[in-house]
Parts: C-alpha cells; sequence; structure tokens
C-alpha cells in the first residue's frame, strides 16, 4: 500500500472515530438525568445494624419503634413489643430499595402524590436514627404507584410507590416496593401473641345488668354442667366447650394507648366480668369493656402469670369481637333449644 493511501485511511479512522465520540456525547445529553441513579440504592451507605429507632409520622399519628437488649418496642404504647419479624422485614426493605425513576417535581406535584411535609397532602415520612440519636437516613413516602388501572386504590396493593428525600425535594422517585409498613397504625406493628386461659375448669360470666351464668367440670373428659338449671332446661355442652375453648385461641388486635387504662370511654369501669380457673390451678379475671369498631376493650390479672401475661396485665388490650363472642353469650344462649323452635 502507498504513504498516500495509508495517510487516507488514517485520516478517515480519525473522522469515524470523531463522529462517533460526537455521537455518544449527543446520546448521553438527551438521555435524563435519572439514568445516572436509575437502579441505585435509595438510602445510600445503611447498615440495619446501625439502626437503633425507626421513627414514623403520618397525619394523625405517630409510631416510635425502639432497639433495646430484650428487643423492639413501641415507644407510644408505653414499652409494648414489637413484632420483631416485622420490624427486620421493614429494615431489610428499605435496604433493598432502588431507585426506578427520578423526575422533576414541583409544588402542584407533591401535592398530588402526598409528598407533602404538612397539611392535608402531607406524606409518611420515615427517619432511621443510630443509638446515639443521630439521624441515619430519612425519606417520605407518597402515594402507590400502578402499573394499571384499579377500582379502589386504597384498597390495591400497589405496584411500587412513590418517594421524595430530604436533601432533593425537588425530585419524586418511584421505588418497586408498596411499602405497606411505612405506616404509624400500632396494630400492624404490635406482638399479637396474647393470653390464653388453657382446659378451663370453670367459667363465670357476669354482665352490668347483674345477669350471670357459670358451667363447670370436674376433668378434662368430664361433662359441662351449667349452674341453676330449671326444669325443662339442657345445657348446649357443644356451646359450653366453644365459650371455654375460645379462650385459648385469644389474639389482641391492638393495644390502647398509655394513659386509657380505668377510663371510662373504654367501658372498663362496668364491664363484663369473666372469671376462670384451670384444672392445674391457675386463675383469671378478665374485664371485657365497649366496642371500639370490631374490637373490645379487655383487661385482666392472672393469678400465676407467666412474663408474657405479666407484661400484658398492664396495658389496655383490644381484642376482635370475633374472638370472644363465643364466650360473651347470654345464659339462654347456651341451652339446647325445644324440639321444634330454632
Amino acid at each position: 500500500m502507498s504513504a498516500r493511501a495509508v495517510l487516507i485511511l488514517v485520516v478517515l479512522l480519525v473522522a469515524l472515530g470523531g463522529g462517533a465520540l460526537l455521537y455518544k456525547q449527543q446520546e448521553g445529553a438527551r438521555r435524563p438525568a435519572s439514568a445516572a441513579v436509575l437502579g441505585q440504592p435509595l438510602l445510600k451507605g445503611l447498615q440495619a445494624a446501625d439502626i437503633a429507632t425507626v421513627r414514623i409520622t403520618q397525619p394523625g399519628g405517630k409510631l416510635t419503634l425502639q432497639r433495646a437488649e430484650s428487643g423492639w418496642s413501641i415507644a407510644e404504647l408505653a414499652g409494648f413489643p414489637a413484632d420483631v419479624a416485622k420490624v427486620r422485614e421493614f429494615a431489610l426493605k428499605l435496604l433493598e430499595l432502588k431507585v426506578g425513576q427520578s423526575e422533576p417535581i414541583g409544588e402542584k406535584d407533591r401535592a398530588r402524590l402526598e409528598l407533602d411535609e404538612t397539611g392535608s397532602n402531607a406524606g409518611t415520612t420515615v427517619e432511621l436514627m443510630g443509638a446515639d440519636g443521630k439521624r441515619l437516613a430519612a425519606f417520605t413516602v407518597g402515594k402507590k404507584v400502578f402499573k394499571r388501572e384499579v377500582e379502589d386504590p386504597a384498597k390495591a396493593l400497589g405496584d411500587g410507590r412513590f418517594v421524595m428525600l430530604p436533601e432533593d425535594p425537588k425530585s419524586v422517585i418511584t421505588v418497586a416496593d408498596p411499602l405497606l409498613l411505612a405506616t404509624a397504625r400500632t396494630a400492624e406493628w404490635i406482638d399479637r401473641s396474647s393470653f390464653k386461659v388453657e382446659k378451663v375448669k370453670t367459667l363465670d360470666l357476669r354482665y352490668p345488668d347483674g345477669a350471670s351464668w357459670r358451667v363447670e367440670r370436674s376433668g378434662d373428659n368430664a361433662d359441662w354442667k351449667l349452674g341453676g338449671l330449671s326444669a325443662g332446661e339442657k345445657l348446649d355442652v357443644t356451646k359450653a366447650n366453644a365459650a371455654t375453648y375460645t379462650l385459648s385461641l385469644l389474639e389482641l388486635a391492638d393495644v390502647a394507648p398509655e394513659g386509657v387504662k380505668e377510663a371510662k370511654d373504654t367501658g372498663l369501669d362496668k364491664p363484663i366480668q369473666v372469671n376462670a380457673t384451670t384444672l392445674d390451678g391457675r386463675s383469671y379475671a378478665i374485664r371485657v369493656g365497649r366496642l371500639a369498631g370490631d374490637n373490645y376493650y379487655v383487661s385482666f390479672t392472672a393469678s400465676k402469670p407467666s412474663p408474657r401475661e405479666a407484661q400484658l396485665s398492664r396495658h389496655v388490650l383490644l381484642i376482635a369481637k370475633s374472638r370472644l363472642e363465643d364466650t360473651l353469650k347470654k345464659r339462654a344462649d347456651l341451652l339446647e333449644k325445644p324440639a321444634g323452635k330454632k
């Protein structure tokens, strides 16, 4: 190849290379700034082991989860134990959150996506602190992200969530997790295990109006007897079994906030009194107050409390109506129906 041909080839290669470089620069200019952070961790540098406090604030409520040697607890419930599995699940979700998309946002958009700091369009703020009380990370959670139309966005699971970082209030970020645990509702965070009255020997109920009934048995396989049976009355044994066995299946729906113990608005000043003894010699005094939605206010004491029972007895509990309805039946409802009657 002649020297002239070599020179022409070199010039062409340089021109082609320069053109490729120019094309790459032009394409880079066309790409959105969010492309640089796409797929990056939302909360960079966060370590689960460093988290000592989780504070969740939303309109109308605040919840503070605190870590101690004994485990995680809820400050607003006077240190009531949190569900450790849920705290761990939430922490791992936060570590795994990746930036799905990042776009500029204005004031109107912030309000529409419920990312305002205050007011009716305020979002849910999640703050993570270390043992020294210093903030490790924080972000605001807004509306759910949907990839399709849904009938009821409030009830639908969601495909992700709009979030905003405090250091960049002019950008909205989407993450591919609905973050359902980003809530200050204590019912979502408590350890739901309740006290359980097992192998009941006697069960007495006394209602605020003075009505009462009592069932008892002499042993584990003995028949139940209802006190004060009149001629023609017969105890429905299946209902007696349900009334007593239900007490071994109790589960917490929630715990009342600190300060409501003995308050009249719980109905525990004039409760349904449930007294039970067990075949192993334990006794329980249970007070059932008024309904709050679908849950009863409940308090209790136990003669030989386990550590968990001793802890529960210091609080006003909320137990679902469905969990107690078999136990709270009136005396007439425990009787067999006469033939021909429903």
